[in-house]
């Protein structure tokens, strides 16, 4: 099966000097798990909800917050981004992918076309939800 097929083409980005506030009402917001870093029109980062928590202080939102605990909401995306995404073509297959996460360690690939642009995103979940499903047809077919 190839990558434009279990992609997700609704991709939210955010670009290098955005705060982290703008970050954390994202994810707060959405169910998305990962934001693409984009400038002038080409991706430069990535920013994951894992990078988001470790970021910003842990007493935001608690009896015990401070100033400077609010403070880190202030924060730019170009200080915590993952640089040089690892990518993937829409073209590609999923053995591809599952090599690509199994080699580098990310929990998502953005999925860019021949000139770098962003077209989509795979996370992990993604490729189990197209291996469920396929498996259910197996099952469904096997039943007749």
């Amino acid at each position: 099966m190839l990558i434009d097929q279990l992609m997700t083409t609704r991709v939210v980005s955010v670009q290098m000097d955005d705060k982290l506030s703008v970050v954390k009402e994202i994810f707060d917001n959405t169910h998305f798990h990962h934001l693409v870093v984009i400038e002038h029109g080409r991706l430069v980062g990535m920013v994951s909800d894992r990078d988001l928590f470790k970021a910003l202080s842990p007493n935001l939102g608690t009896a015990s917050e401070t100033d400077k605990d609010k403070a880190t909401l202030n924060r730019r995306v170009h200080q915590i981004m993952s640089r040089k995404p690892v990518t993937i073509r829409p073209t590609a297959d999923t053995y591809e992918a599952v090599s690509l996460y199994n080699s580098s360690g990310v929990s998502c690939l953005p999925v860019t076309d021949d000139d770098g642009k962003v077209v989509g995103i795979l996370s992990w979940r993604d490729l189990f939800r197209a291996l469920e499903e396929r498996q259910t047809k197996k099952a469904r077919k096997g039943d007749h």
